[in-house]
């Protein structure tokens, strides 16, 4: 979900505030709208997550939209006020989608618990964070995983804390963390993996440009899929340049349910759309006319559609007997028209 600067003092902050609050309001119906089940924020502040520090260590690297900036600057431009949470919670209550949130610390956790979240999600950078995820685990609630950058190993050591720690259902998602993220880098075929290797639901956090990732991954078996939301890319923040607008998350979520229609199952039957088609196929035909006791040859016998007649197989086999009587061009053949 984008971000807009805020202003902290003064009656025009109090204004300015509000207004964008009534953004946020508007970026969750509007995500709702577009068929979205779920909003899930990010509960932080700058200072739960880094120091105010210039120094290198503390400024991000080239390879990224935030190159140059520092940690701190960045997460107190992106983070969403604490007191805005539990009144979008309203908003999505109200609208019957379920809204929960990202910790990032213990006094995360515990604000979110106060808001009764229905479920946490652990980041991709914190999945290292074994404390966290036992605190995360121990509320009881259902976690969904996020795994980018973790090693089979790191996966593993979470998903073992997470399970002791007390929690009941646990998903993972398949994520590469780029911002943007290219696609030759997603390596969706991870999917069927983790969900074999883990027995649990597996999902996808993206951060790709565009819908054919998501849409990709769900054909993989992917049964979440997160994806940043804006109401416009033309308006600034840390994570709009790999958002999606209103019409284009609808649009992949219809691309999404379309595709989990066509999985379908294992099946060789022909279904009920099907059987209409089968006249279509090739049969056997007198394609000249014959007069009783004459042979079938080539000349007068061929496998063409419509389907009405012997099935091709049986060509071999009809070749060379004789008619049991008389018979037009344009008749499909029978057993019943060829002499024993």
């Amino acid at each position: 979900m984008d971000r807009d600067t805020l202003c902290t003092s003064s009656r025009r902050c109090r204004r300015t505030t509000i207004t964008i609050f009534s953004r946020r309001s508007r970026i969750v119906k509007a995500a709702a709208a577009a068929g979205a089940d779920a909003i899930k924020l990010q509960t932080y502040t700058a200072d739960t997550l880094t120091i105010g520090c210039d120094n290198p260590y503390f400024r991000v690297g080239k390879g990224t939209l935030w190159e140059g900036r520092t940690l701190y600057d960045l997460y107190q431009e992106a983070f969403t006020p604490w007191d805005w949470q539990p009144r979008l919670k309203e908003v999505t209550d109200a609208l019957g989608v379920d809204l929960f949130s990202t910790p990032f610390d213990d006094s995360a956790v515990d604000f979110l618990e106060n808001m009764a979240v229905p479920a946490h999600k652990i980041a991709s950078f914190e999945i290292v964070d074994l404390p966290l995820i036992r605190k995360v685990a121990s509320t009881g609630k259902p976690i969904i995983m996020s795994t980018g950058m973790a090693s089979l190993a790191e996966i593993d050591a979470a998903v073992r804390m997470a399970r002791k720690s007390g929690c009941p259902e646990l998903a993972l998602l398949k994520c590469t963390s780029a911002y943007p993220a290219p696609p030759e880098e997603m390596n969706l075929r991870t999917i069927g993996h983790l969900a074999d290797a883990f027995g649990v639901p597996v999902g996808l956090s993206d951060h790709t440009l565009g819908i054919a990732v998501p849409v990709a991954a769900v054909a993989l078996g992917a049964c979440i899929v997160e994806k940043h939301f804006t109401l416009s890319r033309s308006v600034s923040g840390p994570d709009s340049a790999f958002s999606l607008e209103p019409g284009e998350f609808a649009a992949m979520v219809d691309a999404i349910r379309v595709a989990e229609k066509a999985l379908g199952g294992i099946r060789y039957e022909v279904n009920e759309t099907e059987s209409a088609s089968k006249v279509f196929r090739r049969s056997l035909f007198v394609v000249a006319d014959i007069k009783a006791g004459e042979a079938f040859t080539p000349v007068n016998l061929r496998c063409i559609r419509p389907g009405y007649g012997l099935a091709p197989q049986y060509i071999d086999e009809v070749m060379g007997r004789r008619a049991a009587r008389d018979v037009a061009r344009g008749t499909p053949l029978s057993w019943e028209l060829i002499s024993s």
